[in-house]
């Protein structure tokens, strides 16, 4: 899931401009952090730029079965 909000860090703490979903409760999420920039069309840009990239991240990933083990051996030989 890919969810872009703002939020102003106060005291140490990151304070969001909106609520999270009630999905997210417990689970660890990752965040990046973008300095605001006078320009708003530069935070736009970044967003767009990150919104590309995890475009390309999910068209190119793909799930490995649990039990799939890597046969280096198997390389080596060649």
């Amino acid at each position: 899931m890919l969810k872009i909000v703002q939020a102003t860090c106060t005291n140490g703490e990151l304070v969001l401009s909106e609520k999270l979903s009630p999905e997210l409760e417990g689970k660890t999420i990752q965040i990046v952090i973008l300095e605001p920039t006078q320009s708003t069309q530069t935070i736009d840009d970044g967003e767009s730029k990150i919104h590309q990239f995890l475009e390309k991240v999910n068209n190119y990933s793909f799930q490995l079965p649990q039990d799939y083990q890597f046969n280096r051996e198997e390389i080596y030989e060649q």
